[in-house]
């Protein structure tokens, strides 16, 4: 089984700082590629940030400059770093990642979510 939890969301101010993490856990072999996505409330879910196995980044152009996206691959970990936070970033932030488990299946999977709040 393979799992993928985030954490460090929170409530903060305008301007403010976040970092999000997301673990992968279970029969992981390697992770070929990661990506953070959210979804504000009657909105569709969006690409923020993605990263490759050679750590080549894309951004979406509103997060772009603020946000950075990195991994540990000794943790099977990513990580969002969210500066200069606006109230237009509120949204639920979700990690995905492609993953080669053990016995070489590779197949998709998603975290469940953790809840950003930027306040004005």
């Amino acid at each position: 089984q393979v799992q993928l939890v985030e954490s460090g969301g929170g409530l903060v101010q305008a301007g403010g700082s976040l970092r999000l993490s997301c673990t992968g856990s279970g029969s992981i072999v390697s992770i070929n590629a990661m990506a953070w996505y959210r979804q504000a409330p009657g909105k569709q879910r969006e690409l923020v940030a993605g990263i490759s196995t050679g750590d080549s980044t894309n951004y979406a152009d509103s997060v772009k400059d603020r946000f950075t996206i990195s991994r540990d691959n000794a943790k099977n970990t990513v990580y969002l770093q969210m500066n200069s936070l606006k109230p237009e970033d509120t949204a639920v932030y979700s990690c995905y990642a492609r993953i080669l488990t053990t016995g070489r299946f590779i197949d998709d999977y998603w975290g469940q979510g953790t809840q950003v709040t930027v306040s004005s």
